[in-house]
């Protein structure tokens, strides 16, 4: 199918976008297409990119707030979590990926149980996906030795599914939940299948004193004593670093996921930008999951990045509109290794289309500027993924069906 951008806004420039297939491959002249957009007065983007989420704990959302991280986890999420199989799951992530289809996010990155239903939606929604089971031994040999098994058989069955749009990858949860035997079978794993790595990396400062109590070292410097850190890794939260550490990790090539809305709502710290932004570290961003995130709106996430780290720096020129702008698209880019997060010619065809006649985005001062501080996923018109059109005018085929079989799933896991 061939589909007309007409006279959208691309880079200050009215211009006419051509898809073909699932690629952009003219941005110009071309005049006709089996598909019409008329772009007048809105803007085209790059899809947004969420670098780190747990796309079906949309079923958890507002379920246990106002807790730490410790006690929001064992306490309240994980007994929830033994009831959830993989048709919970598969409703989780398809409600995550309307909200996502209509908050202008193309692109994610996602690390859970019963990763199958994920799947399931993810080729049924139309979104981009790069998708781990998430892997957790709790330092037992026959735990270890079942989540081996689990993981194997899951990208096996991915790359048997065959879809284009949903990359394998493997999901380590973090030091304090895999064995340090796990742990470096992960990275072989990976290395030898070509995978990347989902990673929960210094979320917490008890993270880092129990690694010690444990390795004799904090988390970064027992990565690497192991082998472990690499240019595959996508480290989630990486928040307590010290700047060497931020140093080893550059040296490492590994690549960050920032989740400012769910540290700050858990409490769990302020990532370090600056010192990583001046070591060349790729910083990308995500949402986290909605049990501590509670919505999946990457511009909401721009502009919470943006403003915590001019606060904490007392630098109103940190992180400025266009580097959270670049962080939340060629950043998630470069973090998943996918020919996303940019509009250009021979590109995959992930893009959405702004409303610049709305309210909140006029008079129209800078575009990027109101992207990140006045936008929200709701300015989002028109969302295309994989030179599809998941959202048009702001609707979605079968989304008050689907809203309605997800309360029906969550009544009846809390009632069991």
């Amino acid at each position: 199918m061939s589909i007309l951008l007409k006279n959208g806004l691309l880079d200050g420039k009215e211009v006419n976008i051509y898809i073909e297939g699932n690629r952009v491959t003219e941005i110009g002249s071309k005049v006709e297409a089996e598909h019409v957009l008329e772009c007048k007065g809105k803007a085209v983007l790059p899809g947004l990119v969420n670098s780190h989420t747990h796309s079906a704990m949309t079923l958890m959302r507002s379920y246990a707030d106002d807790l730490n991280l410790h006690d929001w986890l064992e306490k309240e999420i994980w007994p929830l979590e033994a009831k959830i199989g993989q048709e919970e799951v598969y409703w989780g992530s398809k409600l995550a990926c309307l909200e996502m289809i209509k908050t202008g996010t193309t692109c994610f990155n996602d690390m859970y149980w019963h990763m199958k239903g994920t799947a399931r939606a993810v080729d049924e929604m139309g979104l981009r996906a790069v998708l781990a089971e998430s892997f957790i031994d709790l330092f037992k040999e026959d735990m270890a030795e079942e989540m081996k098994k689990t993981n194997i058989e899951f990208i096996r069955y991915l790359k048997d599914l065959g879809n284009e749009r949903i990359t394998p990858a493997i999901g380590p949860h973090a030091v304090y939940t895999v064995s340090k035997k796990s742990l470096i079978w992960v990275r072989e794993f990976a290395e030898k299948e070509d995978l990347l790595i989902h990673f929960h990396l210094a979320e917490t400062q008890k993270e880092n004193t129990d690694c010690e109590r444990m390795h004799g070292k904090r988390p970064v410097s027992f990565l690497e004593d192991i082998g472990f850190l690499c240019d595959k890794l996508v480290a989630a939260h990486s928040i307590w670093l010290t700047e060497k550490e931020i140093g080893t990790l550059a040296s490492h090539n590994v690549k960050i996921s920032h989740n400012p809305t769910s540290n700050l709502k858990l409490a769990s710290g302020v990532m370090p930008y600056c010192d990583m932004k001046n070591k060349g570290v790729t910083v990308s961003i995500g949402t986290d999951g909605c049990a501590s995130n509670n919505n999946l709106d990457m511009f909401e996430e721009m502009k919470i990045a943006a403003l915590v780290h001019k606060g904490f720096s007392r630098d109103p020129t940190v992180m400025p509109a266009k580097e959270a702008f670049k962080a939340a698209t060629l950043g998630g880019a470069r973090a998943l290794g996918l020919d996303v997060g940019e509009i250009r010619e021979g590109g995959l065809a992930d893009l959405i289309i702004i409303d610049l006649k709305r309210p909140e985005l006029s008079p129209g001062h800078n575009l990027v500027s109101d992207l990140v501080y006045s936008a929200n996923g709701s300015c989002v018109d028109t969302t295309i993924c994989n030179g599809r059109i998941l959202m048009q005018d702001r609707c979605v085929e079968g989304e008050e069906t689907l809203l309605e079989n997800v309360r029906s799933i969550v009544d009846d896991l809390i009632q069991a």
